[in-house]
């Protein structure tokens, strides 16, 4: 029976640039290539490996898509930074989740008013059409870089206290359970990616065009009532969502 180490020896094999990503990759997981580093230029990496600019263009294709290095044009290729992640296994507010894993969270409150619903937002709240409610936006701040926007409808009475309170440093969700006195229950989310328009561009940081991760989320509390109505739009290069999916196999009879 072959050992593991004598497996391994079959790994020069592989296709060279197979064998230049997989070199690259471990410098960066390993931290010879920090985060925001530049790499080697092609012509380096070919005289390096002995290969074409087309077979180090190709490794570095592969490491692009699988998040590990991004390209400025005429400047080269570059360690990309780690994405922050929040897991979605419990309802939790973005600070509540991200400050307990060291991270500093401000918020910087864009915008707060008391208007008529438009009618998604009254039919996802079960609010009568044209009813008040507030809209709150915030940008959030990670590590003070901004990495989402947060829009969100609650009804009215709800939105006049959230008004009162400190918008800044705190999670609605906590606002609304200890404030509000209303403990939350579920949330259902939906999940798309979409290329940021010039709003959203100007509050993230970005360029208009650059991708989004767009999360629509209900949120309930515990009798089931729905109390919160919120699109966040996250930067897809600084941040990611994460869950575990469990298997359920049918029962046999």
């Amino acid at each position: 029976m072959k050992s593991h180490t004598a497996e391994l020896i079959v790994l020069p094999s592989a296709p060279l640039h197979a064998r230049i990503k997989n070199t690259l990759r471990a410098r960066i997981l390993d931290g010879s290539h920090p985060p925001l580093s530049q790499l080697p230029s092609e012509s380096e990496l070919g005289a390096t490996f002995g290969a074409s600019r087309i077979t180090v263009r190709q490794a570095l294709g592969d490491l692009q898509k699988e998040g590990l290095i991004y390209t400025l044009q005429g400047k080269g290729s570059f360690v990309s930074r780690p994405k922050a992640f929040q897991n979605v296994s419990s309802l939790m507010g973005f600070a509540e989740s991200m400050s307990a894993m060291g991270y500093e969270v401000i918020n910087q409150l864009l915008d707060l008013r008391f208007g008529p619903a438009a009618a998604q937002v009254a039919q996802r709240l079960g609010l009568a059409a044209g009813a008040t409610v507030t809209e709150i936006r915030r940008v959030r701040l990670l590590n003070r870089e901004p990495v989402s926007l947060e829009i969100t409808y609650v009804p009215e009475a709800l939105g006049r206290k959230l008004a009162q309170a400190d918008l800044v440093t705190r999670d609605i969700f906590l606002i609304i359970e200890n404030e509000g006195g209303l403990p939350l229950g579920h949330a259902d989310l939906k999940i798309d990616a979409i290329l940021a328009d010039a709003e959203l561009a100007a509050a993230l940081g970005l360029v208009e065009g650059a991708p989004l991760m767009r999360i629509e989320r209900l949120t309930h509390d515990a009798q089931g009532r729905p109390i919160d109505f919120e699109y966040l739009y996250f930067r897809a290069d600084t941040f990611q969502y994460r869950l575990r999916v469990d298997r359920h196999r049918p029962q046999e009879h």
